[in-house]
């Protein structure tokens, strides 16, 4: 869903569209991201949309940089001795 947000805001309809599971999942999975600060949402009457926070995205991003360093080395060294 996030990956559907990069592309642009949705409703909670649109997002649940490609995915096999109900209205309810989806909307429990989105108050997840909301509250993890991915995105944010409005309602508009009985409509629900959902934007990209990208700011909640940087702290992620920032948070797993050092992961990203660690994986990048160890991968590195990985094709190395498999060459």
């Amino acid at each position: 869903m996030l990956r559907q947000l990069a592309r642009g805001g949705a409703t909670v309809g649109e997002l649940a569209r490609p995915h096999a599971i109900s209205l309810p999942a989806v909307s429990r999975h989105l108050k997840v991201l909301e509250a993890a600060g991915l995105i944010d949402r409005t309602v508009e009457g009985r409509v629900h949309r959902c934007e990209l926070d990208a700011a909640g995205l940087r702290a992620v991003d920032a948070w797993l940089g050092p992961y990203r360093a660690l994986w990048e080395d160890s991968l590195d060294r990985l094709a190395r001795y498999v060459e």
